[in-house]
């Protein structure tokens, strides 16, 4: 099979290579080159630190290699994007708790995901996969994880806006994360801040 273009977005190209996944950070002419090489030297090696962390705690692409410059190579995930399939399932509340253990799984080990819309996962044989930890990063703080909550549940209101509050719903009945009460407290204050900026 030739290399084939799947995505396109503002930080990377993504290749499939056969059974693997190619991600290339492309180079951004309006930055200085010593910065862009940094920037995007540091944030491959990030997520590659991070997927990896991750495997050992839920389903995510397998790390193959990575150049430490701008390159990552990783297992293709052959399956459902779940931005364009979880309206119709009659399981879409349990996928939808499935989606909440690992976000709390995530966060007990302190990751930010930094990303989570239903654009980032994939469905294949019944499991979720999260893919794409650009935006990620190591964090213990409660507002962090709050947020990255806030962002799950402002994707859901978007793209599947028929259904959102009760798959929202499943997903905090799966989130079962040790601090539970601590970042849904810290959740409720985010949302009243954006419905005070939403007031001006």
């Amino acid at each position: 099979m030739k290399n084939k273009i799947i995505g396109r977005g503002a930080e990377a190209i993504l290749i499939q290579k056969n059974s693997h996944l190619i991600k290339d950070r492309i180079k951004k002419g309006y930055r200085l080159p010593e910065i862009d090489n940094k920037l995007r030297k540091s944030r491959t090696k990030k997520e590659a630190k991070l997927l990896s962390k991750a495997a050992s705690i839920i389903k995510v692409p397998e790390v193959i290699s990575s150049d430490d410059k701008e390159i990552i190579e990783m297992q293709f995930i052959e399956g459902k994007k779940l931005s364009d399939n979880l309206d119709t399932p009659d399981n879409k509340h349990e996928i939808c708790e499935k989606i909440g253990e690992n976000i709390a799984k995530l966060h007990d080990s302190d990751i930010i995901h930094g990303d989570l819309t239903t654009s980032n996962m994939i469905l294949k044989d019944n499991q979720v996969y999260f893919i794409d930890f650009g935006l990620g990063f190591d964090s213990r703080r409660i507002e962090d994880k709050a947020v990255d909550l806030h962002l799950l549940k402002q994707a859901l209101e978007a793209k599947h806006f028929l259904y959102w509050k009760e798959l929202f719903d499943a997903v905090l009945r799966g989130y079962k994360s040790k601090d539970r009460s601590k970042i849904l407290e810290q959740l409720r204050k985010v949302e009243s801040r954006g419905r005070y900026k939403k007031g001006f």
